[in-house]
């Protein structure tokens, strides 16, 4: 049996996750393959591409254009934080079956849970609507016609999806979404950027002390480290396990846990070097073309898009405005499926995008009800600029709980078992809580000044 050899290894600072077994010959020489290692590629992936949806491409667009390439060096900073921080939220959704949310829910009270989990309802479906919103300006470049319309078309797309799609089909889908985002890449060919300019600008920080820059700063994190990766992770972690006959809890079954860290870690790793590179790719292109000729007023990623027409050419805008409707097709699920996981697990209802809608039916009307009053909001009067301001006010605050919650959770044992967070990884999920608690409390002086 598999305990009677237990490792005495570690792991980042806790035990080794598994206990060493000889391998099998055809184990030990089996071949690299491309297809296999996609296939391996998923939670982090997905997460990683969706956290630039068209709000945070708007807000790395006006980065960009404000500031040019000298903001460029935060995409270097939020990288390891924002990798820590999802990796420690895969691992707790991988050792323990359960979401965020769920562990919550058995661990701490229910008066925080209920307020973790409203103020995430609100943040998510705020966003939802600012995403679509977006979605349909940038339609509205490519092909013209009325806006609602595809509010309402992009809305009901997203949310069906997730309701009647088989759950892997639809994860497959979602990866091939992620190809979206390297429209961004492609815009970089029609922007005459200077290389040397832009390199100084990754590599050394120069910092301006003005509010503007420090505002900016804390937008950019608020927008690279949100709540909704963090539950989405965790959750889509356990929902793996759940739908995998031969996969338990790693806290009930040990066997192969090593491999599966190995696994979480390279895919986090990819899925946020991915994120960053294409955020890096929009600050960088917003840059070279709107910084660069004086238009600094950038308001939201349609108008990005729009303004890059007569500066880079129609193609530049073509290919910006696809970007912004293919990453809001990948983001929208998560946003709304990171509610219906969050609010589901924390009522223990039964939860999970492989359930068939009458095994859910709960989960479910929550997908859909955050996804139809955010395509409500696009109908009132409300600001959508004013909107996601507040939202992302929202995630902000809401981020540092969340995060000090997670942390103290990796550390428990009766929530970890032998697989508790340690080392580097634990002290770099500090951090990451640490800086986004800086640039909160920096939100919130330059709120009230």
């Amino acid at each position: 049996m598999a305990d009677r050899n237990k490792s005495s290894s570690t792991d980042h600072g806790h035990r080794d996750a598994g206990n060493k077994q000889p391998a099998s010959k055809g184990e030990q020489h089996q071949p690299f393959r491309l297809r296999d290692a996609a296939k391996a590629l998923g939670p982090g992936l997905i997460t990683g591409a969706s956290d630039d949806d068209p709000s945070g491409i708007g807000t790395y667009s006006q980065a960009g254009a404000q500031l040019g390439y000298g903001i460029g060096w935060t995409m270097l900073l939020t990288f390891p934080l924002m990798a820590a921080i999802q990796e420690i939220s895969a691992r707790v959704g991988r050792v323990t079956g359960h979401g965020i949310s769920g562990n919550v829910c058995r661990h701490y009270s229910a008066a925080l849970l209920n307020i973790v989990v409203a103020l995430l309802f609100i943040a998510n479906t705020i966003n939802i609507a600012a995403d679509l919103g977006a979605m349909a300006d940038a339609t509205k470049l490519l092909i013209g016609g009325h806006g609602i319309v595809y509010v309402v078309f992009f809305g009901v797309v997203s949310v069906a999806a997730q309701i009647f799609l088989d759950y892997k089909r639809y994860v497959a889908v979602l990866k091939w979404l992620t190809l979206s985002l390297f429209a961004y890449v492609a815009a970089l060919a029609f922007a005459q950027v200077s290389w040397g300019e832009a390199l100084t600008g990754i590599l050394l920080p120069r910092i301006t002390w003005s509010a503007d820059y420090f505002t900016t700063i804390v937008a950019i994190l608020g927008t690279t480290i949100s709540p909704y990766l963090f539950f989405w992770q965790a959750s889509q972690e356990a929902e793996d396990q759940r739908v995998d006959a031969k996969k338990r809890p790693l806290i009930e079954r040990h066997h192969g846990a090593q491999k599966e860290f190995h696994r979480i870690r390279a895919d986090t790793i990819i899925g946020m070097a991915f994120s960053n590179l294409i955020a890096l790719s929009i600050i960088v292109t917003a840059a070279a073309t709107l910084h660069a000729t004086g238009k600094t007023d950038i308001r939201s990623s349609a108008e990005a898009a729009e303004a890059l027409k007569p500066i880079a050419g129609a193609f530049a805008e073509t290919i910006f405005a696809l970007g912004i409707v293919g990453t809001g097709l990948l983001a929208i699920p998560v946003l709304a499926g990171a509610t219906a996981y969050a609010v589901g697990e924390g009522r223990r209802w039964p939860v999970g995008l492989a359930r068939k809608p009458k095994e859910a039916a709960a989960f479910y009307a929550v997908l859909a009800l955050s996804g139809t009053i955010g395509i409500a909001l696009n109908f009132t009067p409300i600001n959508p600029i004013s909107a996601l301001y507040w939202s992302a006010v929202i995630n902000g605050v809401l981020a540092v709980p969340v995060m000090v919650l997670l942390m103290l959770m990796a550390r428990r044992n009766d929530v970890m078992g032998r697989f508790v967070v340690g080392g580097w990884l634990y002290w770099l999920g500090w951090l990451s809580t640490a800086a986004m608690l800086l640039s909160v409390l920096a939100m919130g002086i330059g709120f009230f000044l």
